[in-house]
């Protein structure tokens, strides 16, 4: 006996509760089905962009660390020849420390710390050198500065060096007429290493490894020192047979996307955004021994 009660009318069409089972998709079914997509759809660009900056921010860092570190070497193997002149004259600098006093520091906030913040102290430095040109004693000198804005930059770190043959030029030439007043003025006319050096603080250390401070003065005789400005940071002036024993270099570099980002802002807007990049500033700290320091004037 046939037990199949599905049945046509006489003209072989499907009933109306077989036919209303083979309709497409509700209204409620597509719209939970878009619904699903979306949500898939929103999880994978959560994933592609967070993906994407922390590529951005590696790519950054190492731009970063690159340029920081260039720098930092090319600091530290300029420190390394520092040489004492012998020459009983103030103005026969050996090493000298000094803060921009037109310029005004940078402080960054800090989140959740209830202190004023980073002061970023800037200074330039001078660095008398010793060598040979063509069989001919010469004397050089190396000096960095940090420019806040230069042309086409912010926070530009240039490099400035020169040498005299030592009949010509004396070494208090160098730092009284070549550094004072050709690289001091303007500051841009010696080479440009890295933008985004928002702090550049130089400090010496005797033979024991101590600061030499505006409290600690350490030197015997051919040494000056003092402190300029915020932050209590010494200045110094190094002349004689008087060189530290040791100096540490300490410099703090914007991230590249950040100062971009700074270079579109002007005046208190930029101030106050680079304030609050506390996060993407980088410091690299260096101590580098000089090997001419003589023990004598300690």
């Amino acid at each position: 006996m046939n037990t199949d009660k599905t049945t046509t009318n006489g003209e072989g069409r499907t009933p109306r509760s077989v036919a209303r089972r083979l309709r497409a998709f509700t209204m409620v079914e597509i719209m939970v089905v878009v619904v699903l997509l979306s949500f898939i759809v929103l999880a994978l660009m959560a994933v592609f962009s967070s993906t994407q900056q922390a590529f951005r921010a590696s790519m950054t860092q190492t731009d970063v660390l690159e340029g920081g570190r260039s720098a930092i070497e090319m600091m530290t193997a300029d420190l390394r020849q520092m040489t004492p002149s012998f020459e009983r004259t103030n103005q026969a600098v050996n090493f000298c420390v000094t803060n921009d006093p037109a310029y005004t520091w940078l402080t960054n906030s800090l989140v959740g710390s209830s202190d004023a913040g980073r002061t970023n102290v800037q200074q330039m430095f001078f660095i008398l050198t010793r060598g040979n040109d063509d069989g001919r004693p010469t004397w050089g000198a190396v000096g960095y500065a940090v420019v806040p804005s230069a042309p086409g930059g912010l926070y530009s770190l240039y490099r400035f060096t020169t040498n005299h043959h030592e009949l010509a030029q004396g070494p208090a030439y160098l730092f009284t007429n070549d550094f004072l007043n050709n690289f001091w003025p303007s500051r841009t006319n010696g080479s440009h290493l890295i933008d985004g050096v928002v702090g550049l603080t130089v400090r010496a250390y005797d033979t024991n490894g101590v600061l030499i401070s505006f409290n600690q003065k350490n030197i015997r005789t051919n040494g000056s020192f003092y402190v300029q400005g915020r932050g209590g940071d010494p200045g110094y002036l190094f002349f004689s047979n008087t060189v530290p024993a040791a100096v540490e270099v300490e410099m703090a570099v914007l991230e590249d996307r950040a100062r971009q980002r700074a270079l579109s802002l002007g005046g208190t807007a930029r101030d106050n955004y680079l304030a609050a990049q506390a996060g993407k500033v980088h410091i690299f700290r260096q101590r580098v021994a000089i090997p001419s320091v003589d023990p004598a004037g300690y």
